[in-house]
C-alpha cells in the first residue's frame, strides 16, 4: 500500500469535488443537513415517503457518501488526505447512525452505507489521536439541528 498520497489521489477528490457542486445534490445536502430527521423507520417512512423530494435527497446524500467511502476503504484515495479534506461523510453518517441498523433490517440489506459507517469509525480514531474533543463539538451541533431562526 502506498504511504503517501499522490496526484492521483488529488485528482480523484477534485473530482469527488466537482459531483458535490452539482446543482441538484447541492440542494440535497443542504436539506439533508437542515431538514432531515427522523428516531425511527416509521418515522423515516412517513416523512420522508418513496417519491417525495424528501427521500430522493436522502437517497442522493447517502449514496453519493457511501460511494466516496468505498473509494477511499479500496484505497484509491489515501484516508487520511480524505479526512483532511473534509468531515461531511460524518456528519451525513452521525446523522444516520441510530436509524441504520432499523432500515437495514426492513430492507434486508445489512450492506446499505457499510462503506460510510466503516470510514466514520476510521475517522473517529484519526480524529480523536488529532482533537479528541472536536468530534463531540461537531456531533452535538449535528444533532441538534440548524440554529433557529
Amino acid at each position: 500500500m502506498r504511504e503517501n498520497p499522490d496526484h492521483h489521489d488529488a485528482e480523484l477528490l477534485l473530482r469527488l469535488y466537482d459531483l458535490r457542486r452539482e446543482e441538484k445534490l447541492r440542494k440535497a445536502r443542504e436539506w439533508y443537513m437542515r431538514e432531515f430527521h427522523a428516531d425511527s423507520a416509521d418515522e423515516f417512512d412517513l416523512r420522508f415517503p418513496r417519491g417525495s423530494e424528501g427521500h430522493t435527497f436522502f437517497r442522493m446524500v447517502l449514496s453519493y457518501w457511501d460511494m466516496a467511502a468505498s473509494i477511499v476503504s479500496q484505497g484509491l484515495i489515501k484516508d487520511e488526505f480524505f479526512f483532511e479534506n473534509t468531515t461531511e461523510f460524518w456528519l451525513v453518517w452521525t446523522k444516520v447512525k441510530r436509524l441504520a441498523p432499523e432500515l437495514r433490517e426492513r430492507r434486508k440489506n445489512p450492506l446499505i452505507w457499510k462503506n460510510l459507517e466503516t470510514l466514520a469509525e476510521t475517522f473517529e480514531k484519526w480524529m480523536t489521536k488529532r482533537a479528541p474533543e472536536a468530534l463531540e463539538v461537531l456531533r452535538q451541533q449535528v444533532l441538534a439541528g440548524p440554529p433557529k431562526a
